[in-house]
């Protein structure tokens, strides 16, 4: 199925690095052919309410120059630049119903999210739309925007033969169709027959949705898979990673670090999550 319509969350601080990571969100957007619709969350300490979104033009009698009216001031530069349909929401809420009103808004086809390195909110606001939104997340690592691509020519497939992984596959068909190189990757230090076997019927799978990929390891000589396939990535001038979240229970992950919440604490290129 096509990606043609994007979600694109706005909260936080309207820092250099966040107005940047807005155009780079709304250029994939562009490049994917989709239509854009950013809902802007300002924390409210006072009112709670069950949130109804209005309409920007609604919203911004009540929200004057706050934050989020900058952030969405942004949206609105970057859209007019590229003239891809868009549309935009803001309002209010509390604070600890942020993350559950994104999730709520994020069923669209993909979510772009715009990610500051190891920030706790910004984790939860991933796994809460991950969790139930129902649909994929493509991160976007601000620390990285000046050097990320709109386009994902390069593309690797973290694979670990997990339905997450399979999910993420296919949720990712359209960029993976689109892109000049794909590359299937599993990390392990001994290649054995099964490991070999998984990731040769992948490619073959993707064969027959007209893309041609190769399979490969990467050894993780001691450390963690996340870092192995970020440094992978880093190396090898990749622009996007495709990967399964969790494929381990979550609280087994949150306990003892895992491989979802390495690449969400500071994704090394744009990173397309599915559960």
């Amino acid at each position: 199925m096509p990606i043609k319509d994007v979600f694109l969350p706005l909260v936080g601080q309207p820092r250099g690095s966040a107005l940047a990571a807005i155009e780079k969100c709304v250029a994939v957007a562009a490049d994917l052919g989709a239509r854009i619709t950013a809902v802007a969350l300002e924390e409210d300490a006072f009112v709670r309410p069950k949130v109804t979104l209005p309409d920007a033009a609604e919203a911004n009698g009540s929200l004057g120059a706050g934050d989020s009216q900058h952030l969405l001031d942004a949206f609105t530069r970057a859209t007019s630049r590229t003239g891809i349909r868009a549309q935009s929401r803001s309002a209010k809420v509390p604070a600890d119903q942020i993350a559950s009103v994104l999730g709520e808004h994020g069923r669209s086809d993909l979510t772009l999210l715009p990610v500051k390195p190891h920030d706790s909110r910004t984790e939860h606001i991933i796994e809460t739309l991950l969790f139930e939104s129902g649909r994929p997340v493509l991160l976007c690592p601000e620390q990285h925007v000046d050097e990320l691509r709109p386009e994902f020519e390069n593309v690797m497939i973290a694979w670990d033969h997990s339905a997450r992984a399979a999910r993420a596959v296919g949720d990712a068909l359209p960029i993976l169709q689109a892109a000049a190189l794909v590359r299937v990757v599993t990390v392990a230090d001994d290649k054995s027959d099964a490991i070999v076997q998984s990731g040769t019927a992948l490619v073959d799978h993707l064969r027959e949705h007209g893309v041609y990929a190769s399979f490969e390891t990467a050894k993780g000589n001691g450390s963690s898979i996340g870092k192995v396939l970020g440094s992978w990535a880093n190396s090898h001038a990749i622009d996007a990673i495709v990967m399964g979240a969790y494929h381990h229970s979550r609280l087994n992950e949150i306990v003892w670090g895992g491989v979802t919440k390495t690449v969400m604490g500071e994704p090394p290129c744009w990173v397309m999550l599915s559960y």
